[in-house]
């Protein structure tokens, strides 16, 4: 059923949080004990917003319906439905990220000038379904998917708000809403200050271990866009074979 086997721990450790989740909302009434997990879970939560960023880049499942229950408990922790990313970033960003006045994820302000993490981090989570629309309108049947699984999924959200209303703003809400937030604020060191037309020099990487151990493999971002289908397990390699063409200040190894 996996394309790659390298996506099982993974999806494994994340559909177990979902559980987690599902049973506190269900079991837990206390507010106290509901803020604490979620103050417990942001730093956790927010490592599974890169795994959701790699499967809209390359479907974890051979099969779309599996695919689809796994975007439901990928967007109850990030924020980012189904096809979001894939629109906004894999679509926007990837084709445009070398263009300030394009890039759907662009760092600069109208008058050319470098936003600031804040500034970037609070207008890319703000616009982010809209610019995704946006780009949706000229690829029909991404969009639909996208408005149609957007559409079950905050329904089903609102269900549970309606049955649970606390425990679903602790558990559920709150998370979706920092996740969003917690994405862009990531993306920011990916790009933020490097104004260029070559793909070389475009990038941040990040080659520390532990870093790209939780974000699978993020901080090799320069062979992420130069291959952006290319499975996240093999990202170090392509790096390798690549690395002699990324200038030495363009590389990271700080986990932090």
């Amino acid at each position: 059923m996996f394309k790659h086997s390298a996506d099982r721990l993974p999806v494994f450790l994340i559909l177990a949080l979902s559980g987690v989740d599902f049973c506190l909302y269900f079991l837990v009434d206390n507010v106290y004990f509901l803020g604490i997990y979620f103050f417990l879970l942001i730093l956790p939560k927010s490592q599974i917003c890169a795994w959701n960023h790699h499967h809209q880049h390359a479907p974890t499942f051979r099969f779309k319906p599996v695919n689809r229950v796994l975007e439901f408990f990928y967007a109850l922790h990030t924020g980012v439905t189904t096809n979001l990313w894939s629109l906004h970033h894999v679509i926007g960003h990837h084709q445009n990220y070398l263009d300030q006045t394009k890039d759907e994820s662009r760092w600069t302000r109208n008058n050319g000038s470098q936003m600031g993490e804040l500034e970037y981090s609070l207008i890319i989570t703000a616009t982010a379904y809209y610019r995704g629309f946006k780009v949706g309108q000229k690829h029909s049947a991404i969009q639909q998917e996208f408005l149609l699984y957007s559409a079950i999924t905050f329904s089903l959200l609102a269900l549970l708000i309606a049955y649970h209303p606390v425990a679903a703003l602790f558990i559920f809400v709150l998370p979706m809403f920092l996740g969003l937030f917690m994405t862009a604020w990531a993306t920011y060191e990916h790009h933020a200050g490097l104004d260029t037309d070559n793909q070389y020099e475009a990038s941040f990487n990040n080659l520390n271990y532990w870093y790209n151990l939780f974000t699978g493999n993020l901080g090799y971002h320069t062979a992420h866009h130069y291959n952006g289908g290319l499975h996240w397990s093999k990202l170090p390699q392509l790096h390798d074979k690549i690395a002699h063409h990324i200038p030495e200040h363009l590389i990271r190894k700080t986990w932090v």
